[in-house]
């Protein structure tokens, strides 16, 4: 059951990534996708990191609400 939760919320997450544009923009590079989120993943860690994480939500979630990407379903 718990691999099942996982399989079906990576999916999701790749979803997201094809929803964006990113993999299409940068023609599905995945060595460039990982740089991209290992470059995200260190801005966090500097001293506006809490700002730009409340940016991305409040984008991500404008985006939900207007219809750009679907929002993920709840795992049954």
């Amino acid at each position: 059951m718990e691999r099942r939760k996982r399989t079906r919320e990576l999916i999701e997450l790749g979803g997201l990534v094809q929803k964006s544009g990113l993999a299409e923009r940068i023609s599905d590079d995945r060595a460039a996708l990982l740089g991209a989120f290992l470059t995200l993943v260190e801005s966090l860690d500097d001293d506006r990191g809490a700002d730009l994480l409340m940016l991305w939500r409040r984008r991500g979630k404008r985006a939900f609400e207007m219809g750009t990407v679907t929002q993920p379903t709840e795992a049954p």
